[in-house]
């Protein structure tokens, strides 16, 4: 299958991608990420399939193969908190998601260029049952390298209501 996986190190949920920040706003983006742990309570997340994503953009290509998980009350409430954290503060996040929130994993990323090339791609639509605690949130800086991203982990924030 033409796809490059995720690394194991680099599997992770996103709540909210604040793209390029400089120093200060780092800084201001990890006191407002601690603000809003200090305000979410720790809760589990269910995952329920292996799907191509994001559902709206994978009838022709897919881009991605996600884990995906269950709407989720909490994690809902976790991001709507932390994007209005970020947006009181200079954090270099200015616009919250207009589109529906889907809480997923990244599994792989298709190879497009190989993708079109075949004649009958794969269908993806396992079902897959896992459930994960959600414990803390995580500010994470992406470096962009020739073999995927390289995540790295500024700061943890534990929830703690």
């Amino acid at each position: 299958m033409p796809v490059r996986w995720t690394k194991e190190n680099s599997l992770r949920l996103t709540l909210v991608f604040i793209g390029y920040a400089d120093d200060d706003q780092v800084v201001a983006a990890a006191r407002a990420m601690r603000k809003t742990a200090q305000n979410g309570a720790p809760f589990n997340i269910k995952f329920k399939k292996i799907i191509y994503g994001p559902p709206e953009k994978s009838a022709k290509i897919p881009r991605m193969i996600w884990l995906s998980g269950e709407p989720n009350q909490q994690l809902a409430d976790l991001k709507h908190n932390l994007e209005d954290s970020l947006l009181s503060v200079n954090s270099g996040f200015n616009k919250p998601e207009t589109k529906k929130f889907i809480p997923h994993i990244t599994l792989a990323r298709t190879k497009m260029e190989r993708w079109r090339d075949l004649e009958n791609p794969p269908l993806i639509d396992e079902i897959f049952e896992a459930e994960a605690p959600v414990e803390s949130i995580e500010l994470v800086q992406s470096n962009l390298a020739r073999d995927g991203a390289q995540y790295a982990v500024l700061e943890s924030a534990e929830l703690s209501y």
